[in-house]
């Protein structure tokens, strides 16, 4: 691969270590904040759920300034938010305070899985482009895990106001986007249909070895207008396909488990302390199971991936159910790492490799935009729910309702997946019409 577009994958994908990063710290601070202010369920639930309210939000409106300023300068902007938000929530004197900032954050967070899984899949060339994806979500992944490290060394370390420098450790990574960003370039197809720039294009895609006269020329007559609706009919099965994804992946219950992993380990009888530490046990498996998914995605596809996980789903989940059932509880743990493995190897790695895919060039940062919009929307009604579930239903049904939902999407990749493996965005374009 060429060493500026691995370059420059690496450096937008590190604004998927930031999303991982202020994803999970958060799992080593709502039990603190939760006795801090004497939250109810239902108020412990909000003051998590917040940040996801945000990233719908986000999600729904990141492509906006996408399309107009660019998917360079949105993406400075989203390290900046992550800077002051980051200090924002840890300096927090109350709950509201907290949430407000924490909401904020939400909204970089849906804007970056919006407009970096854009900038990537519209830089990359076919043969490399899921793998190049992916690398957002490795970010993602690495930066659950240097969360959820860091949430284990910090309260050994700082003590009673621990949790808030576990949320303000997130201020120095997102100093380090914004700069890289000053020097990454935008992407051909944005400078094409938006700037009118063939010049910048060609200068862009002759450094990636592309054939840049054949690339403008495909970008170009892939589309006649930049101004057209999503919600147009013959965009209705991409839609379906982005909404049915996005939804089976938070129905699986992985914020359920992300958010609160130590309130599951402790349901299942583990220590604080224990739990704290089984997390990092986490963040490891989702680190090595995406760097499995991410050397098979373009090798085998997307659809072998999400049979895999939806497979691995089903196990695992039922397994959970069971085992909370059950008078011995200690193989939990381990199931839960199997339920971490399925989800990496999947849906982990190919969400945001298709919902990058799927969309015609006109309208792929806000038909990307509709698909995080509906995966944010449903992580925060799990995130806002569970608490409330975990103390008045057993976790059996709990896990068991998960596992139901996973039998539903394996049904969906049987049936409705197209395979995008190594098809150039605009031939994905005419597939997609054809059908």
């Amino acid at each position: 691969m060429n060493k500026k577009l691995a370059l420059w994958s690496i450096s937008v994908g590190l604004g998927g270590l930031l999303f991982g990063l202020d994803v999970a710290v958060i799992s080593g601070a709502e039990q603190a904040i939760q006795q801090l202010w004497s939250l109810t369920d239902w108020m412990h639930g909000t003051a998590i759920a917040m940040a996801l309210y945000g990233t719908a939000f986000g999600a729904a409106f990141g492509n906006i300034p996408a399309n107009k300023m660019g998917r360079k300068k949105t993406l400075i902007w989203i390290g900046i938010l992550f800077f002051v938000t980051s200090i924002g929530a840890a300096i927090a004197t109350d709950v509201y305070t907290f949430m407000f900032f924490r909401f904020v954050s939400g909204l970089s967070i849906g804007a970056s899985s919006v407009v970096a899984p854009v900038y990537i899949s519209e830089i990359a060339p076919p043969k490399y482009r899921g793998r190049m994806v992916v690398s957002f979500q490795l970010n993602i992944v690495a930066g659950i895990l240097i969360a959820y490290l860091s949430n284990y060394l910090i309260a050994k370390i700082a003590g009673g106001n621990d949790w808030r420098w576990m949320l303000g450790i997130v201020a120095f990574p997102s100093l380090v986007f914004s700069l890289l960003m000053l020097v990454t370039p935008e992407t051909p197809r944005w400078l094409v249909l938006y700037k009118k720039d063939e010049e910048a294009a060609r200068s862009v895609l002759e450094l990636t070895g592309e054939d840049a006269d054949k690339v403008i020329a495909d970008i170009k007559s892939s589309t006649t207008t930049v101004a057209v609706s999503l919600f147009n009919k013959k965009f209705f099965k991409p839609l379906l396909l982005a909404f049915l994804i996005a939804f089976f992946n938070q129905l699986s219950g992985i914020n359920a488990i992300i958010y609160f992993a130590p309130k599951v380990f402790e349901m299942a009888g583990i220590a604080r302390s224990g739990a704290l530490l089984s997390t990092v046990g986490i963040g490891v498996v989702n680190l090595l199971f995406t760097i499995f998914g991410w050397y098979l995605i373009d090798r085998f596809g997307r659809k072998l991936l999400m049979y895999i996980g939806s497979f691995g789903y089903i196990l695992s989940l039922t397994l959970i159910a069971i085992s909370f059932n059950s008078s011995d509880k200690s193989m939990i743990v381990y199931y839960v790492f199997l339920f971490i493995a399925s989800h990496a190897v999947g849906q982990g790695a190919v969400i945001w490799v298709f919902l990058s895919e799927l969309f015609p060039n006109a309208v792929r940062a806000s038909g990307t935009s509709f698909g995080s919009l509906t995966h944010w929307v449903f992580a925060a009604l799990v995130a806002q729910v569970f608490p409330y579930f975990a103390s008045n239903v057993p976790a059996t049904y709990i896990f068991g309702f998960f596992a139901f939902m996973m039998v539903l999407q394996l049904l969906y990749v049987w049936k409705m997946m197209p395979e995008t493996k190594g098809i150039a965005l605009e031939d994905i374009e005419n597939n997609m019409a054809l059908h």
